[in-house]
């Protein structure tokens, strides 16, 4: 199983557009299972008073854990700049199920990263930061990480996708990461 991860809370975020987007190109181009983590609908699922207890996880988090992470062995992660990394939200996510079964759902599995800011860095610093907590938690990353660049241009007013060069970047990513 492939995990899509949109890693914001925000409501209607320009990264749910972009990694939905992707989640259409891997759904639709094999037969293996994809499955898509948008953080929004979980987020207040995830901070829990006993949360780095291992007995002491949630259900709602071990759920997510159990539906999202270790079935998966890849996961794309589509990451928001915010104030030059990544959301707190998505580090809490993975902190909060690094307690129980560590190895099922991190050990020896692969990820890629796509980075969407509305500036010109397209979260840079932010796929770097989230590259190493993920190496850090023993994943391996694709090296190809792909930034999005003012990402407002890319979309019209419906929310869609609209900008032909990056759907064929993420396309080329896509290939990348299958082959990875």
């Amino acid at each position: 199983m492939i995990t899509v991860i949109i890693g914001s809370n925000r409501p209607n975020s320009h990264t749910a557009i972009f990694a939905r987007h992707a989640y259409h190109l891997l759904a639709a181009s094999q037969t293996e299972t994809v499955a898509l983590l948008d953080i929004k609908e979980v987020a207040d699922k995830i901070v829990q008073s006993d949360m780095y207890q291992k007995d002491g996880q949630s259900a709602e988090v071990s759920q997510i854990q159990d539906q999202f992470f270790i079935p998966s062995h890849k996961f794309w992660f589509f990451v928001p700049e915010y104030n030059g990394s990544i959301p707190g939200i998505l580090k809490l996510l993975l902190d909060a199920i690094s307690v129980r079964d560590y190895q099922p759902t991190f050990s020896h599995k692969k990820a890629c990263i796509t980075g969407v800011a509305t500036g010109r860095a397209g979260n840079l610093r932010g796929m770097d930061h989230l590259a190493d907590i993920l190496n850090h938690l023993n994943v391996a990353v694709l090296p190809q990480k792909q930034p999005i660049s003012s990402s407002y241009k890319l979309i019209d007013e419906t929310s869609q996708l609209v900008d032909e060069k990056t759907k064929q970047l993420l396309a080329q990513q896509k290939e990348a990461f299958l082959a990875f």
